[in-house]
């Protein structure tokens, strides 16, 4: 039987078993990095911690609904074995009347297509080691690499987590308005705990002027890297820097995972770039309902 719980009932050591067990285990289902970038959020539970389906949730206008919280890329059901994921939604959709989730790349919801929005994310199985991967990265990635080297860019890791998003909010966070100074409070607390946990690393390129050009926070889970966020610097963007700031990650993670994870898009551009590293897609179903009042309806349309 699934019954709903609220995160202040939750049985933690079950939940956080349950999701470090399931078959589609990954970091963003851990409570404590549920904690840190959802406003609230309760879980759906089958038994005795079986399988868990996540929900975070916001309330307006007196009404509660299911939202995907910032720096957080896949979310869904997590099970111990195979169960009927369509029963979660059965229940998300009795508890809940407007819903826009990410589920994640082992979820299917057969009974659900009508509500289904395919997103792409893009991998890179790291099997081979660095000089393999980088010889099947495309031509003009390859000539990237070559220019950052020549304009002597360096690499630091263990940067500053301010510099990074700094030159996140100055450069892709301009093009993002919808990310306000919260959201950057929560990258922040995130970063911190993640550095503290020892499941995440920064890596940061500079150019030969100490000018910082691109930066990016790497997330570690089991056999997988994760680039969680990144940005370059956008009036300095021929010198190479985003495509040495990726081959160095892939350089120094090759040796230790199996997995790289660009995060993900399903923009064409974005893809298309991610995937001339030898990278492959992966999809997966997020979940919109809208089932409000007609008026309400069309608000949150």
């Amino acid at each position: 039987m699934i019954r709903y719980v609220k995160r202040k009932d939750l049985e933690v050591v079950k939940y956080d078993a349950c999701i470090d067990n399931s078959l589609q285990s990954n970091i963003y289902g851990y409570s404590w990095y549920l904690d840190i970038v959802a406003d609230n959020w309760d879980v759906l539970v089958l038994d005795d911690y079986k399988a868990v389906m996540p929900i975070p949730w916001k309330k307006k206008l007196f009404i509660k609904y299911v939202y995907p919280p910032f720096w957080l890329i896949q979310l869904g059901v997590y099970s111990i074995e195979v169960v009927d994921e369509n029963e979660f939604l059965i229940e998300l959709f009795n508890d809940f009347k407007f819903a826009e989730t990410r589920t994640n790349t082992y979820n299917s919801f057969s009974m659900f297509k009508a509500y289904e929005r395919e997103s792409e994310l893009q991998i890179l199985l790291m099997e081979n080691d660095y000089a393999a991967l980088f010889n099947n990265y495309r031509k003009d990635r390859r000539k990237d690499v070559a220019k950052a080297k020549k304009l002597d860019l360096i690499e630091k890791w263990k940067d500053n987590s301010e510099e990074l998003i700094e030159l996140f909010k100055n450069n892709v966070g301009k093009r993002t308005p919808y990310i306000v100074e919260k959201d950057y409070d929560v990258l922040k607390k995130l970063i911190t705990v993640c550095l503290e946990k020892k499941v995440g690393e920064i890596l940061s390129i500079y150019d030969k002027d100490d000018h910082l050009v691109a930066s990016g926070f790497f997330l570690k889970y089991k056999k997988k890297v994760t680039i969680l966020v990144s940005s370059t610097d956008f009036k300095n963007r021929k010198n190479g820097a985003n495509t040495f700031l990726i081959d160095r990650a892939i350089y120094k993670f090759e040796k230790n995972f199996s997995v790289f994870n660009f995060g993900g898009s399903s923009l064409q551009t974005i893809a298309k770039y991610f995937l001339s590293f030898g990278a492959s897609t992966l999809k997966y179903p997020q979940i919109k309902y809208n089932n409000l009042p007609f008026l309400l309806k069309l608000f949150k349309k």
